[in-house]
């Protein structure tokens, strides 16, 4: 056997170890590596300012928990006094007036009639309740499991960061490709991942500030509500009305219509229709121009629906993953044609 198919050979074997070494982990790195990709133009911008890439690092690191750790660590303990505090006898009341409401309300489409008989007749408030409590339980359960996610994602965030420098340039030189090409790789990607993730994150914070400082005024509490239509702006097209929705049936179901329709009109209007629709597109042009060193050349719409299909398959995270693995592709069969071209033109020449 020659010794390059026997080194081969052995680095196929001591990769999949170290697959199975590292596969509780490998979620977490991945996602590590690719924040440190997306948010390195922002890096060496702080690094250019301090001139200590350790201190860069630190500063870095703590303000991207600052951005994502601390806010859901807000919610879920939000979220634990919420369920050790509701009274499920006024929770079932309050649900019940709602469903009534909402009966009464579709009681004058007679047409619909049936329709909604069907689906009242379907829900159990009291079985809703109890779901609801169960749910409570294990979403204590698996906010501790995420949270532990979270700061492993912070740990290795931080040394991919501190040796973001050392680990392309290793990356670039195991690549089988000249050095420009690699760079070309590189860039495309991280261009495509740097704009969606500070897309997301600007409107996400511009969104949930909006809907929670308005919130605020009908005593609510905005912090906690501006943090979760944040997140929840993170599923297209529905994501805002998950938020709103529910807070305007419940302030209907009290009494106070008026305040109902001002949140869904406001919600609607300001956030879905100006904000979502017309300078969502401003900020991300923005990025794209001032912030991202080159700019992205792939379609928004495939952006969007790799975006959606990253949620869809691997959750939170999925927003940085699916743009990062279509960005990827896209530059890859670039990269092909380009040898393509190449190969063809010399046999022409021959």
């Amino acid at each position: 056997m020659k010794p390059a198919y026997f080194l081969m050979l052995l680095a196929f074997v001591l990769f999949y170890f170290l697959i199975e070494l590292f596969d509780p982990f490998l979620k977490s790195i991945a996602v590590a590596a690719l924040l440190t990709i997306a948010t390195n133009s922002m890096f060496l911008r702080i690094n250019s300012k301090v001139r200590n890439r350790a201190v860069s690092t630190t500063i870095f690191t703590l303000a991207m928990t600052a951005l994502f750790f601390l806010p859901i660590l807000y919610c879920i303990i939000s979220f634990a006094t919420f369920f050790n505090q509701v009274d499920q006898q006024h929770l079932i009341q309050n649900l019940t007036e709602i469903k009534t409401m909402v009966i009464g309300f579709f009681a004058e489409f007679s047409f619909l009639n049936d329709f909604i008989n069907k689906i009242s007749s379907s829900v159990d408030i009291g079985k809703t309740v109890q779901q609801l409590v169960s749910f409570s339980a294990s979403l204590g359960k698996n906010s501790a499991k995420f949270m532990i996610d979270m700061i492993l994602i912070l740990i290795f965030f931080f040394f991919f960061t501190l040796f973001s420098n050392q680990i392309a340039t290793y990356l670039k030189n195991i690549i089988p490709i000249n050095n420009e090409d690699a760079n070309i790789l590189f860039n495309e990607s991280s261009s495509v991942m740097s704009v969606v993730f500070y897309s997301i994150l600007v409107t996400a914070i511009f969104q949930g500030f909006l809907f929670g400082v308005f919130l605020s005024s009908f005593g609510y509490d905005g912090l906690l509500l501006g943090v979760l239509y944040g997140f929840a702006s993170l599923v297209p097209v529905i994501g805002g009305v998950i938020m709103w929705l529910p807070v305007a049936l419940y302030e209907a179901s009290t009494g106070t219509i008026s305040n109902a329709i001002f949140i869904a009109v406001y919600s609607i209007i300001v956030i879905s229709i100006i904000a979502d629709t017309f300078i969502k597109p401003l900020i991300i042009s923005y990025i794209n121009k001032k912030i991202v060193k080159t700019p992205t050349k792939i379609n928004s719409l495939i952006i969007f629906f790799a975006i959606v299909a990253g949620l869809g398959t691997f959750g939170f995270w999925g927003m940085i993953i699916g743009p990062a693995m279509v960005s990827l592709f896209v530059s890859t069969m670039q990269l092909l044609r380009k040898y393509i071209k190449e190969v063809e033109t010399k046999s022409i020449l021959q």
